[in-house]
């Protein structure tokens, strides 16, 4: 089945297209899926890809070629007709769908299925080969509602006017969903910002996604961000930009918070379980919904998710793609 498609370590070749889809390495043309660093690198010839990645591209690795396409729009390229349909994951993000010689395949990159106030929730569509990611592929991991999350991080705040909330995030799309989720639970005050998140978050503003009061921690006094929300990279909760601030209670949102040991290494205070990926009743509830002859498992925890198949008289494979396990983007 699909002899047109081949999964590669550094990507999938679309044969007919002569076109690589999220490729590892620099090539001719490439399909772009969603903009987080394991999925768009630079250097490409030229790129297809929506206009909100496009202008992610754009941020991170410089003017790039690029053709933007809107979901919904048919590009043809060697006989291929090649579609990109809402892959919910972050601002842009897509599923690339094929349709060749009479079969149909859908390459995911990342998704999710939770609503997301920062972007277009995820479609699914019927296809003979289904290509889904596994971060998450582990019965262990179901994620919580997110307002819920949300309000655990609220509480907190309320609970201890005199100190701040430190929540690290992913810079691309993490972040800024944090963000969205706040406002729509009623919390408009300022929201303070590491300086390594302002670029991503006024792009985001610039492509229409409104985010409220933000303001640039850096210059501003301790005592003038009690009671506030900032928001970090990961990597800042515990270095030395972090010892500036009044008192922090230490915040981690990230799929990965459902493992406590991964907490407890971070010295996280507040674990919040919000993923921009699915969990594993969404992997397998999507899967059976979109019916495919044969399942092609990208990355993360592939055994189990491939076990499952397997138990379900679906056919799956397992596909070694390098370059495909940023853990901070849980």
């Amino acid at each position: 089945m699909a002899h047109w498609i081949e999964p590669h370590p550094t990507g999938i070749y679309v044969r007919p297209a002569d076109a690589w889809i999220d490729p590892s390495v620099p090539r001719e043309r490439a399909l772009v899926t969603h903009g987080h660093a394991d999925h768009a690198r630079g250097g490409h010839g030229h790129v297809w890809a929506t206009r909100e990645t496009l202008a992610i591209m754009a941020l991170r690795y410089g003017t790039a070629s690029g053709t933007p396409v809107g979901y919904g729009e048919e590009i043809r390229l060697g006989g291929v007709t090649i579609r990109y349909v809402p892959a919910g994951h972050v601002l842009g993000s897509a599923q690339i769908v094929l349709t060749h010689a009479g079969e149909r395949v859908v390459v995911t990159g990342d998704y999710k299925r939770r609503p997301d106030p920062t972007c277009l929730p995820f479609e699914p569509v019927p296809c003979d080969i289904f290509v889904t990611e596994a971060t998450f592929g582990l019965p262990v991991f179901r994620h919580p509602d997110t307002g819920s999350e949300i309000d655990r991080l609220l509480a907190a705040l309320h609970a201890n006017p005199d100190r701040s909330v430190l929540v690290g995030a992913y810079a691309l799309g993490k972040a800024q969903r944090v963000i969205c989720e706040l406002r729509a639970r009623g919390h408009h005050d300022p929201i303070y910002l590491h300086g390594a998140m302002e670029r991503m978050c006024n792009l985001y503003v610039e492509l229409g996604v409104e985010m409220g009061d933000l303001r640039p921690a850096t210059g501003v006094a301790a005592k003038d961000m009690r009671g506030a929300i900032i928001v970090a990279p990961p990597s800042a909760l515990n270095d030395r930009w972090s010892r500036r601030l009044p008192d922090p209670i230490t915040a981690m949102a990230s799929g990965w918070m459902r493992v406590r040991q991964r907490a407890r290494q971070k010295n996280v205070e507040l674990p919040l379980i919000l993923s921009d990926h699915a969990d594993w009743d969404e992997l397998t509830d999507t899967i059976r919904e979109v019916a495919p002859t044969e399942t092609w498992i990208t990355h993360g925890r592939e055994e189990a998710l491939l076990h499952w198949c397997m138990t379900h008289q679906i056919r799956a494979r397992a596909l070694a793609l390098v370059g495909r396990d940023d853990e901070e983007e849980g």
